[in-house]
């Protein structure tokens, strides 16, 4: 019988899994860990999941869940309720695919066995620290299995160590979070044209923004937040079923994905009409954006960054006017396989990644926010790459409030 041809996906290369693969079991060799568990759990957007689709090429789809069991000095075994899915029709990855029925840790507890590795130092990713994720991502009895199989090893967490390697994008990384970014593009660009047309709803624009994007080929699952209102507020999860008025701002998180990667932007779009206020802020806005952009390069941390958006916003706020009092915040999280370390959106988080370093050819969506003296706010951003020039847009629109008309 002759070979199937594969099916129509789009794939990284045998040499980005070689270079990855060598990555990750150089840090795995130097902090003494014998395998790396890559536990399934699709949720959030299928953010929980990545280390396991990072290592395997495997997954893809809003509800595939799939586990891998990677070894230092051995094969790597994914293990999903439908390995078929994930055979070399798929992925050329991995040969070692096993359906499991949805016994995920009776199946990665078989492969330790065999791999006889108990008394060996293993890893779990998503045992604790993730970006958002600070109680872990393993289901209970997934580890209850793994645990069991291998009473006498030490048993550590992988989440830092996966996020050491996936933080530096490589150029084939950095080529499909362009192609995320495009596809976003196109979403705003008929989120602009339906948000124009009078009477239309809220979900109307949604899923005319949302069409766009996977009529050109986006994967699900993507993250999108979402609100419209006049003032904006807190983006909602997901849209109303309001009829728009005019001078209603529609602020979101737009994303699309390429074999799973995700750009993002923040553009905010006012309906046909828009406060001032909220002309003035984007203009201060995008003063301290290119300002904040040169600042951030290879080797600048976290804290730095937050402390430098403070300082510009300092100096180019106007000292009278309705502007008069205000500020700029920093706020930034990674791009790639979901949600990459650091984490800059709340005092816990911002704390805990405070002396983290940008790394050259990292990505990261960097969406400052800035706001009056009277607590009106607006933020803006895109999808950038860490160079030693500074950050990089990777979008090609203009900065700027979008007003559909």
């Amino acid at each position: 019988m002759s070979r199937q041809e594969p099916y129509d996906y789009r794939r990284f290369s045998i040499a980005e899994r070689d270079r990855r693969w060598k990555a990750v079991r150089t840090v795995m060799a130097r902090d003494g860990i014998e395998v790396i568990i890559a536990p399934p759990n699709p949720g959030n957007s299928t953010d929980w999941q990545a280390d396991a689709r990072y290592l395997s090429h495997c997954g893809g789809g809003a509800d595939a869940s799939i586990g891998c069991v990677f070894p230092l000095n051995d094969e790597p075994t994914v293990v999903a309720t439908s390995a078929v899915r994930w055979g070399p029709r798929v992925q050329e990855w991995v040969q070692d695919g096993r359906d499991v029925n949805r016994h995920y840790g009776r199946a990665m507890a078989e492969r330790l066995n065999e791999l006889k590795v108990d008394g060996k130092r293993i890893g779990i990713c998503g045992l604790s620290g993730g970006t958002r994720t600070p109680e872990g991502t393993i289901m209970h009895g997934t580890y209850e299995s793994i645990v069991n199989a291998v009473p006498h090893s030490e048993i550590v967490n992988a989440t830092d160590l996966l996020q050491e390697v996936r933080c530096v994008k490589s150029q084939e990384e950095i080529d499909v979070l362009q192609d995320s970014v495009t596809l976003i593009e196109h979403g705003y660009d008929a989120e602009v044209e339906w948000a124009a047309k009078p009477g239309v709803r809220d979900y109307e624009v949604w899923a005319a923004a949302m069409y766009a994007m996977f009529s050109r080929g986006s994967e699900m699952s993507v993250h999108f937040n979402w609100i419209a209102d006049n003032p904006p507020t807190r983006t909602l999860t997901r849209p109303q079923q309001k009829v728009l008025r005019d001078g209603d701002i529609i602020v979101n998180e737009m994303e699309a994905s390429v074999i799973g990667y995700r750009g993002q932007q923040t553009r905010p779009v006012a309906v046909r009409t828009c406060d001032p206020i909220y002309l003035d802020l984007m203009e201060f806005h995008g003063e301290m954006y290119s300002r904040l952009l040169e600042f951030v390069r290879p080797g600048v941390t976290l804290g730095q960054a937050l402390q430098k958006t403070r300082e510009i916003g300092d100096q180019l706020c106007p000292r009278t006017g309705p502007l008069a009092g205000g500020n700029a915040r920093f706020v930034c999280h990674g791009r790639g396989l979901g949600d990459d370390a650091p984490l800059a959106t709340n005092d816990e988080a911002v704390k805990r990644f405070s002396d983290w370093t940008f790394p050259e050819n990292g990505v990261f969506i960097i969406k400052p926010t800035v706001s009056t003296g009277n607590g009106q706010t607006i933020g803006w951003g895109d999808t950038c790459r860490i160079t030693p020039k500074g950050a990089v847009r990777m979008g090609k629109s203009a900065h700027g409030m979008l007003v559909a008309r």
